[in-house]
């Protein structure tokens, strides 16, 4: 058995921890990896696999990795299926490590997993920057834009947010974010806190744990205002109603952190780790879903492992007042129903979807769904026969999920389900507009490429698909994440450049969305995958 130090400057370095005076062992059992590989595979499998398996390897959407099950499986099954993926939801990786970098992963998941360090509220405050003073910020949009049909788009691979003109299809600018930003939020309509300029700033996430902000008034140049750092790793974030506080969740440390929504300093920071619903003690507790009230001054924090829903009172952040839900482990992704009272979140690992009535502060209903819910941004609709429903696609098996979410008007079909569409593949979006005729559903995670470069489309009154559009057929290249335009009359789809990262060859394609037809294609941005409409979010419209 050999024992091998790696300092933690290095590998704190590559994956976007701060480096510091600590340093690591790690006794490793056979096989071995050199310091060099050793730190190349970490920082591979903190970008690409820790999302659902973790940064201790426990498990949550993917399986258990830790010594005791991957040395069962040993390095040629490990291999095969890091590189051809499972039909249960795993990528494959062939087209993006080579056949060395997927020996070395196998081999690292094969040996005890390092722990990263904690991060104080010191840290945090030591990164926050201001690029535009508060006091300079324009008091009207200096641009002639219709900024309300801006698309916010994610560079996943470039470490940035384009703008994009969601009228002209002219990419306004590319903003410099940090690595892999998740999710990117803005201002909303609030029922009972009115936040000012609502649409006007956005706020993105980074795996890094990085938060921008961005003021769409600005020109393109200064559109960037502030940024900090919350964590090291981390998925979802959300502004107040009424515009005063950002809240972001971190993957690692297992914490949220409230900050100031102008200057994003950092104010508060509240740790997730704790019990989950069987009394285990869990300290990998990440936030997997951070999500503003629609109708009171509380945030929605959902811790994955332990299976908590967190209401999170900000109206008082010196007495903070939080309220725990438990449900099911492992919560991932949510979203509202229409009436912004019930609060849908997949535990994709218990194969259910999970309803919270944020009014009464309780679980409402569990719905048993199939294999690994993922909804993404979700999906709400009309149907004929059940009224009001939402709807999910799934990580680990082609079909869509569609239940009833109106206990008010139709109590007999409420948190039940009410069909299923049977797709081609697994995947992870799904998303409509209250004035188009169809639900449009991503393949993204069938490692067969034709399916993957495929997205679906069904009739809500017929529940029949009514056609496969397939977006590429550029090898290397997959499509995903679907979003409606102001009015609704266009549906664009992200073509992700998954083997050509670094360069601009990615592209969004822009559908008629009553025709289904091809309008557009916007090029020159590179692996971009969420993106997010002005109008549409700001007025929770899905």
């Amino acid at each position: 058995m050999k024992t091998l130090k790696y300092g933690l400057s290095t590998i704190g370095l590559a994956i976007g921890m701060a480096s510091g005076a600590l340093s690591m062992s790690a006794v490793a059992a056979e096989p071995t990896l050199s310091e060099a590989d050793f730190a190349k595979a970490q920082l591979q499998y903190f970008q690409r696999c820790a999302g659902c398996h973790g940064v201790l390897r426990k498990g949550a959407t993917g399986k258990n990795l830790e010594p005791k099950e991957t040395l069962k499986k040993g390095q040629e099954r490990l291999e095969k299926i890091i590189a051809y993926g499972t039909e249960g939801g795993m990528n494959n990786f062939d087209d993006i490590f080579s056949k060395e970098e997927i020996a070395n992963l196998a081999t690292f998941i094969q040996m005890e997993p390092p722990v990263p360090p904690e991060m104080s509220l010191e840290q945090m405050r030591s990164h926050t920057k201001e690029y535009v003073a508060p006091k300079d910020y324009p008091t009207k949009p200096l641009h002639g834009r219709n900024w309300k049909n801006f698309f916010v788009v994610i560079e996943r691979d470039a470490g940035k947010a384009a703008i994009i003109d969601g009228d002209t299809k002219e990419i306004i600018t590319h903003i410099n974010t940090g690595y892999a930003v998740h999710v990117i939020k803005g201002t909303e309509h609030h029922k009972i806190d009115h936040a000012e300029d609502i649409g006007r700033f956005w706020y993105t996430i980074g795996r890094d744990g990085k938060v921008n902000k961005i003021d769409l008034w600005q020109t393109p140049d200064k559109m960037l205002v502030a940024e900090t750092k919350m964590a090291y790793d981390a998925r979802d974030i959300a502004v107040s109603g009424d515009g005063k506080y950002v809240v972001a969740g971190g993957y690692w440390p297992a914490h949220f952190v409230i900050m100031d929504a102008v200057t994003l300093n950092p104010l508060k920071v509240i740790t997730t780790r704790g019990y989950n619903t069987k009394g285990e003690f869990v300290n990998e507790a990440r936030v997997a879903a951070v999500y503003t009230s629609p109708n009171k001054s509380e945030f929605t924090v959902a811790v994955k492992e332990t299976g908590q829903m967190l209401q999170v009172d900000y109206s008082d952040l010196d007495n903070l007042t939080i309220t725990s839900i438990a449900s099911s482990e492992f919560l991932h992704d949510g979203f509202y129903d229409p009436t912004g009272r019930y609060f849908q979140i997949a535990a994709n690992a218990s194969n259910k979807m999970v309803i919270v009535d944020t009014e009464t502060g309780k679980l409402e209903a569990q719905i048993d769904v199939d294999s690994l819910p993922h909804p993404g941004p979700g999906a709400n609709w009309n149907d004929k026969e059940c009224g009001p429903v939402g709807g999910t696609t799934h990580l680990g098996t082609g079909l869509v999920s569609v239940w009833g979410n109106d206990p008010a008007s139709n109590a007999d079909k409420a948190w039940k389900l009410c069909y299923e569409v049977e797709t081609d593949g697994a995947g992870a979006f799904i998303r409509t507009h209250p004035t188009s005729q169809y639900v449009w559903a991503d393949q993204i995670k069938h490692p067969e490429p034709e399916i993957q470069q495929s997205v679906q489309v069904f009739d809500k009154d017929t529940r029949e698909i009514v056609k496969t559009i397939r977006v590429t057929e550029e090898p290397g290249k997959a499509a995903l994440h679907m979003e409606f335009n102001e009015d609704g009359s266009e549906v664009w789809v992200s073509v992700w450049n998954r083997t050509d990262s670094k360069n601009p060859t990615g592209e969004i394609v822009v559908y008629d969305a009553k025709t289904l037809e091809e309008k557009s294609r916007i090029k020159g941005l590179t692996t971009p995958t969420g993106k997010f409409n002005v109008y549409n979010r700001m007025n929770h419209k899905t």
